[in-house]
């Protein structure tokens, strides 16, 4: 069990490009896949992974290691999700270092940040719509009308980022 929680996030941690919010389907799919947990244990285990520090990718693999095997499962999951990416960066850092002010492979980088958007934008979305069952109700209604005050607060009147975390949390408290 071990290894193979190693094996599967090691191979998901490969093939991720553009940060947590991005690789979170993949996890899904395969944590649903292998029987690890269900679709709503799941995204309770991000929503947990989004409220601690750290990259949100690592914290629900984490997460899900712990749930599955233990202490020795969430270190596994996690050096799984990890070490792709320490391996990747510490070669392209050798490969790219001689090339970091050429104009085509800052024209490459660039062409690539509205892939990584899509790729977060459509983990938004997917995330979002995963619980058929409950449809549309007045709390979904709500928690989008407190995303949007929250975008509001931010990019209107340019309030400290804390500050509007404490005051979605303590609507999200009061209203809901």
């Amino acid at each position: 069990m071990i290894w193979e929680l190693f094996f599967t996030f090691f191979k998901i941690g490969f093939i991720s490009f553009g940060g947590g919010y991005t690789v979170i389907p993949t996890i899904q799919n395969k944590v649903v896949a292998y029987g690890w947990m269900t679709g709503a244990e799941f995204q309770k285990a991000v929503s947990v992974a989004g409220m601690a520090p750290g990259p949100i990718a690592t914290n629900a693999v984490t997460l899900i290691g712990y749930d599955t095997a233990g202490i020795p499962g969430a270190i596994a999951a996690c050096a799984g999700i990890v070490l792709p990416s320490l391996i990747v960066v510490i070669a392209l850092a050798a490969f790219f270092f001689p090339y970091q002010s050429n104009k085509t492979s800052k024209s490459i980088f660039y062409g690539l940040r509205p892939v990584v958007t899509g790729l977060i934008a459509y983990a938004a979305i997917h995330f979002a719509n995963f619980d058929k069952l409950s449809g549309y109700t007045w709390m979904n209604g709500f928690t989008l009308l407190i995303c949007a005050g929250c975008l509001v607060l931010l990019a209107k009147y340019k309030l400290h980022p804390l500050t509007v975390i404490a005051a979605a949390g303590a609507a999200g408290i009061v209203f809901l």
